[in-house]
């Protein structure tokens, strides 16, 4: 729950950072399922629409820094203002990362449109920006309630795409072998699953500075990890 300060224009310099943040969450999380879409339905017009729109979370970042900034210099706030204010600026850069990560899938949507479909990797590429998406969402939530419970189940979440991420990377794999006239739409389905396999990370990064921000320390535990893309040997 938030604490009211003495100073109103404290407060209000407290609630724009989170509305900026809040609509910054928003942005990317339109981003994604824009940029996915676009993938599926293979619609270069669309995936423009994402790289072109990526701008808008870089200037929200920056006019948020810029706030947090302001308030760290004049305000000099302390304990869990001071740790919300942190949390808030971590937090910007990792949305404005996972903003980077869609734009990165819509341009190279523009580039697989050109060549054939391999399988149904798209599909599965979906699922898994779905529950990227779904670990977005729920963290900023948690944020935005200070839910320390629900912080620390997006850090378990992460599991599941990682698990998903290893299965489409051996079937990619699969692909190349079997056809080499794949493997260049089989290397931008790789970097694309990359993308989003990193938003999950994104969102488990964000879930465990809320946990600081809320309890006043880093989680003593490490989450699992479902990716094993570095250890996959695929044999003839």
């Amino acid at each position: 729950m938030e604490q009211s300060h003495i100073v109103k224009s404290f407060d209000d310099e407290l609630k724009l950072i989170n509305t900026t943040l809040a609509e910054m969450g928003g942005m990317a999380e339109a981003q994604l399922t824009k940029a996915v879409r676009a993938l599926v339905t293979r619609d270069a017009d669309l995936a423009r629409e994402v790289v072109a729109e990526d701008s808008k979370i870089d200037a929200l970042e920056t006019e948020l820094d810029r706030d947090a900034i302001r308030i760290i210099a004049l305000r000099q706030p302390m304990a869990t203002d001071l740790r919300m204010v942190i949390t808030a600026l971590k937090t910007s850069a990792n949305l404005e990362r996972i903003g980077d990560y869609a734009k990165n899938v819509a341009k190279r949507t523009i580039t697989l449109i050109e060549m054939q479909p391999v399988g149904n990797t798209a599909h599965t590429i979906e699922r898994m920006a779905e529950l990227a998406q779904g670990l977005v969402g729920s963290v900023l939530d948690a944020y935005v309630k200070r839910d320390l419970a629900a912080a620390d189940d997006v850090r378990m979440r992460d599991e599941e795409i990682d698990q998903l991420h290893t299965s489409l990377f051996r079937e990619l794999l699969t692909h190349m072998m079997e056809d080499p006239h794949s493997i260049t739409a089989c290397t931008h389905l790789l970097f694309i699953a990359k993308n989003i396999e990193r938003i999950g990370d994104h969102a488990t990064n964000i879930a465990e500075y809320v946990h600081f921000m809320v309890s006043g320390e880093t989680p003593d535990d490490e989450r699992p990890k479902g990716d094993e893309t570095s250890q996959t040997i695929i044999t003839s």
